[in-house]
């Protein structure tokens, strides 16, 4: 039994194999990617240079931004160059960066999802306590909060992954590191990685999507229990955008982190993968640009 060691490689498969759908999917996800940077890039910009947008919403907005940056970033340089270089490799150190990175950034968003869901319930069902309730330092403590509890789970993950031992085959089935496919190798127990799996989905996937759930439900009922046909619509127009971007993010991670990792789900996976790593970063500016007036006058400015 060979110990995962410094020069361990594990070989990725690729997105596809045809050497046709290879050349197309290169050319799609080098698309997703810029387009993902660039847009993200504009909304964190016409967010630091309009002065309107300085509220806490938009402060939140602006941490998803770079999350969805740094997420789209760990993944995608690594599958463009597998489509470019059949037989595709990451070494031992490379797949456990990338394991950390991704967790981490994933963990971030699900926590943010939950903040940003959080700030809205206050600003629609307790207006008057908004100022005192989502000040600046309140703002950044729970900002701060986010990037630091799934840094903190993270590194529990990665540091019992680099526990295990892995003795071959090293054919990683996918096309990225993950905890679900890197478990599927390994010849050590991992009895104790499953706990703590099931620990993180608890709260990272349960606990969050029920408080923020609880948050729109409270949204909801408050929204109609106004009077003001007018102040309904922009009541819906500031939650809408978030609520579809929740829903979008949490139906692809809950699919991949709390459903079996085996047979047709993990081909499924690759898809689900996709979702989250390259077409969300690149549709969340899309979607709260178009849906969000602010947004489209600062990015006016921008390019004026």
């Amino acid at each position: 039994m060979m110990g995962a060691t410094r020069l361990w490689e594990f070989a990725l498969q690729s997105f596809s194999e045809e050497p046709g759908l290879r050349g197309l999917f290169l050319v799609l996800f080098l698309l997703l990617f810029l387009g993902a940077l660039a847009g993200n890039t504009l909304i964190v910009t016409a967010i630091s240079l309009h002065p309107g947008l300085h509220t806490p919403m938009y402060f939140f907005l602006t941490n998803l931004a770079v999350l969805d940056i740094v997420c789209t970033s760990t993944v995608l340089p690594k599958l463009l160059e597998n489509l470019v270089v059949k037989g595709g490799t990451i070494s031992y150190q490379g797949c456990m960066t990338q394991l950390f990175f991704l967790t981490w950034f994933l963990g971030a968003e699900l926590l943010l999802l939950t903040v940003m869901a959080y700030d809205r319930y206050v600003a629609i069902c307790r207006p008057l306590h908004y100022s005192s309730r989502m000040g600046r330092p309140v703002c950044v403590l729970l900002a701060g909060s986010v990037w630091a509890v799934s840094a903190v789970s993270t590194s529990l993950h990665t540091g019992l992954m680099t526990r295990l031992t892995f003795c071959g085959p090293n054919q990683i089935q996918h096309f990225l590191c993950e905890v679900p496919t890197l478990l599927l190798l390994s010849c050590s127990p991992t009895t104790l990685n499953n706990v703590m799996i099931v620990v993180a989905d608890v709260y990272f996937g349960v606990v969050n999507f029920l408080l923020t759930m609880a948050s729109y439900g409270c949204i909801i009922a408050s929204i109609l229990r106004m009077r003001s046909a007018a102040g309904k619509q922009r009541a819906f127009s500031t939650c809408s955008s978030h609520l579809l971007v929740v829903t979008l993010y949490y139906s692809t991670v809950i699919y991949t982190y709390i459903l079996p990792g085996s047979g047709s789900s993990l081909e499924n996976g690759k898809v689900v993968a996709v979702l989250y790593t390259a077409v969300s970063p690149t549709l969340n500016p899309l979607i709260y640009s178009l849906r969000n007036k602010d947004v489209k006058v600062a990015l006016r400015k921008v390019f004026s």
